[in-house]
């Protein structure tokens, strides 16, 4: 009998703080054959991540421990393996896809510098063999004009683009391993369907192995073979995706399955007058060449967008990354220049600078996309929270703040308890929920929304889309909610507006767009959930 490429045999992970051990994983147990793909799925915090982490040895010991159990690798173990062979294991043999790509990324090198740094170390190739490796991989992936992204920086890419730099940065040097952690979280349907198809086409080329992270059990469906559910640090259910799909044995498992969003949106005020206004939006930035950075053209990004916003109604803003859909939600809070009208109960903000603003700035919050860069990693919780009440209420004593704080928490699922820690002891999804409460906290008429579910787990969605829904329902909030996660849109979305390359494809009513799409690129789109 041969031993299988990777085996995780009884394994239990813990922390240690001041003398206290804290278990997080106990007695894992997994095995993956070449060229299958396991896909690992379980809620936030349920040490799915750490788990996979731990395969390279990527978290630093102390304060991470291993009470018991081995991780083998060929039959060789990586739990007693020197740092040397180690080194000959990271990145060649075992490849790794982080969740947040913004921190991945160097962001102070450009994406060619970053990519050829990965051929050169671990394949040894020259700048000139490496151009053409690196640009058939970028355009693989997914990455439009792929000869003109490489001097990019990774902030100038989309949450979506960053993703894919990151995927093929992971598969240039085609291991015999990948560890994917949630790599299609910022993904649209699009973009997804051609990273799955890669990714199985990757599989059968080079007879890849991949231990596949994910909440998204679409995806679980589509791409593997086997099927490990992990709940509170406990393999709880193992089986092939067929058998699991078809008849899920553990009652968490059933409930996992059953989360799916559905339902209607919340029931609007008849009559009440638009909150917000929106004419012909634009963004445009300048192109710059030549030793003194002259501007030479305009990059416009998005084009003449036009909508109103009643309190308590949602606008879905939907399409691939880079169609503009961060950027419309950038220009209506006015972070960014652009051209148009915006009106937000009557105020004209389009013609207001930065202090005329600052009274407005309660009223209209923003959850970014990636929490781990929106959240500082020097405060604690309860500072990251209260910091707009610091700001906009400076009346507040120290004690009303915490209560608000611990008000908040609540609200969005998280233990008050854990109001000191830092971002970092927290799961990508209670990061998401962190971001959310310091939104909420100042109890807002309007909410943009850049992807808030994207990096949570279904049951943790169902939640949330709960929860919005009952503030919502409770006190009038407006929302702009921005998602590739379209039935996340049609559960909570009134109206809806479909981008494609900054521009409008299909604007209406959410229910008869879904239903009766009138473009081809929509029905693309519907097509593929």
């Amino acid at each position: 009998m041969t031993q299988p490429l990777l085996h995780i045999d009884n394994l239990s992970i813990g922390f240690t703080q001041q003398g206290d051990s804290r278990e997080v994983v106990s007695g894992l147990s997994l095995k993956i054959e070449a060229g299958e793909t396991l896909a690992l799925v379980g809620e936030s915090g349920s040490g799915k991540s750490v788990s996979a982490l731990s395969v390279l040895r990527l978290l630093p010991a102390p304060p991470v421990v291993y009470p018991q159990g081995d991780i083998l690798f060929h039959g060789q173990s990586l739990l007693h393996a020197d740092e040397q062979t180690l080194r000959g294991i990271r990145g060649n043999k075992i490849a790794m896809i982080f969740q947040e790509p913004m921190v991945s990324l160097n962001p102070l090198h450009t994406l060619e510098k970053q990519l050829y740094e990965v051929l050169s170390l671990h394949r040894g190739m020259r700048k000139e063999a490496a151009r053409g490796v690196m640009l058939d991989c970028l355009d693989r992936t997914g990455i439009r004009n792929a000869a003109k992204r490489l001097t990019d920086y990774p902030h100038q890419l989309s949450g979506g683009e960053r993703q894919r730099v990151m995927i093929a940065m992971a598969l240039l040097t085609r291991p015999e391993l990948l560890i994917a952690d949630e790599p299609t979280t910022a993904l649209d349907v699009t973009v997804q369907a051609q990273i799955l198809q890669l990714l199985r086409e990757l599989r059968e080329e080079l007879n890849m192995s991949l231990l596949f992270i994910t909440h998204n059990l679409s995806i679980v469906k589509k791409l593997a073979d086997n099927v490990a559910v992990m709940q509170n640090g406990r393999c709880v259910e193992q089986n092939s995706a067929s058998a699991l799909f078809c008849a899920p044995q553990h009652r968490y498992t059933q409930r996992l399955l059953n989360s799916e969003p559905s339902g209607d949106p919340v029931p609007l005020t008849p009559g009440s007058a638009p909150l917000l206004n929106v004419e012909n939006l634009s963004v445009a930035f300048p192109v710059r060449k030549g030793l003194l950075r002259r501007v030479v053209a305009q990059n416009t990004v998005l084009k003449a967008i036009s909508f109103s916003l009643r309190p308590g109604e949602a606008l879905g803003l939907v399409g691939e990354s880079g169609s503009g859909k961060s950027t419309t939600g950038l220009a209506l809070l006015r972070l960014i220049a652009s051209q148009g009208t915006i009106l937000f109960d009557g105020h004209p903000l389009h013609l207001w600078n930065r202090r005329q603003m600052l009274p407005v700035r309660p009223r209209m919050q923003v959850v970014f996309q990636d929490p781990n860069s929106a959240l500082n990693p020097r405060l604690s919780v309860l500072q990251i929270i209260e910091e707009g009440l610091r700001v906009h209420r400076p009346d507040l004593r120290a004690a009303q703040r915490e209560e608000e704080v611990i008000s908040a928490m609540q609200e969005v699922g998280l233990d008050p308890e854990t109001r000191h820690r830092y971002p970092a002891s927290f799961s990508g999804g209670q990061r998401q929920r962190i971001a959310i409460a310091r939104a909420l906290i100042l109890k807002p008429e309007l909410i943009i929304l850049d992807e808030p579910t994207s990096s949570l787990d279904r049951t943790v969605q169902a939640q949330i889309l709960a929860l919005l829904k009952g503030l919502q329902e409770k006190h009038r909030l407006a929302y702009i909610f921005i998602s590739h996660d379209l039935e996340v849109v049609r559960a909570l979305c009134h109206q809806v507006i479909v981008l494609r390359q900054g521009e409008v494809v299909e604007q209406g009513d959410c229910q008869r767009v879904f239903n009766a799409p009138a473009q081809d690129y929509t029905r693309q789109l519907l097509a593929l959930r």
